[in-house]
């Protein structure tokens, strides 16, 4: 029989891993066997060879089931069935699929931060978007859609394990990497010092130093919000140093209220709430790394051209 994809998974996964728990190499052994492929289906590779298909779709499977918090991952490469994730195996449900996970409301807040905006509404990112009856360039383009939403979405919460100090070194190497300071070795400065003020880091703006750039970054659990005290207290810092730049990072978000405030300083304070640090850290690859690049090539008219 051919491999199920990934959303036919979901519910052969979630069984297994509420069995206790378990690594996805084991869950691909038991599926495989339920479902009885053969030897080839089973050592089935993508088309860039890089990966079982079987387990490229558990993955995604788990990966899914996850954000709607039907899977816990205790430690790094074990995972298990939550306690939502037996309450819905109970009811006895006949499949598992996206739909039914946007009825769960930690996926819906996936969703809702990692929705890509059309031109009047939200469209979600998505496997399903790669639809068969779309154009080769369309496919590719909704499967990178989806794969950098699912990277953005890791990356936010491995920042959340690590510890602050991490997070402080983690902004300042973002903005060095976005051209501030140049190449100079001193151009970023860690501070995170008692005393500090608030401040975690400074940039110099410029290779002499001239002007700097000073950070605050807060490393808050989704969900919470940044209000306007905090900004405030972050101003005030920056007038005590006589600075008039400063950027607040938060892995969380930023209430009405902060934004406003924030827009109406003479003062220049950007404020980076968590969804706007992630598609930093991969357009400028921080924590990120190119994993393949794919080129597509296109006729040359030109060349087939009988003008001389």
């Amino acid at each position: 029989m051919a491999i199920p994809d990934y959303q036919t998974l979901m519910l052969p996964v979630l069984t297994a891993a509420a069995k206790g728990e378990t690594r996805a190499a084991v869950v691909a052994q038991t599926v495989a066997d339920q479902l009885g492929l053969s030897e080839s289906e089973r050592e089935e590779m993508l088309p860039s060879g890089k990966q079982n298909v079987l387990m490229n779709r558990i993955h995604w499977a788990k990966f899914y089931m996850t954000k709607a918090g039907l899977i816990d991952s205790p430690k790094r490469g074990i995972f298990v069935a939550s306690k939502a994730g037996r309450s819905l195996l109970a009811s006895s449900p006949a499949r598992i699929d996206v739909e039914l996970l946007k009825s769960f409301p930690a996926f819906s807040e996936y969703y809702r931060q990692f929705a890509v905006r059309g031109d009047s509404s939200a469209v979600v990112a998505d496997v399903s978007v790669v639809v068969p009856d779309a154009t080769p360039e369309a496919q590719i383009d909704a499967a990178q859609t989806v794969l950098v939403a699912a990277l953005k979405a890791d990356l936010l919460q491995r920042v959340l394990e690590q510890t602050p100090s991490f997070f402080e070194g983690l902004i300042v190497d973002l903005l060095v990497a976005m051209g501030y300071g140049g190449s100079h070795e001193d151009a970023a400065r860690k501070l995170g010092k008692a005393g500090d003020g608030g401040i975690d880091g400074v940039i110099d703006e410029d290779r002499l130093g001239l002007d700097r750039i000073y950070v605050q970054a807060k490393r808050y659990a989704i969900g919470t919000t940044v209000g306007r005290p905090e900004i405030q207290g972050f101003v005030g810092s920056l007038v005590g140093l006589g600075a008039g730049k400063g950027v607040f990072v938060t892995t969380s978000g930023f209430s009405k209220q902060a934004l406003e405030y924030a827009s109406g300083l003479r003062e220049r304070v950007i404020l980076i709430d968590g969804a706007r640090l992630t598609e930093l850290m991969v357009e400028f690859g921080v924590g990120v790394r190119t994993s393949r690049v794919i080129e597509v090539k296109r006729l040359d008219e030109d060349f087939f051209s009988d003008e001389t």
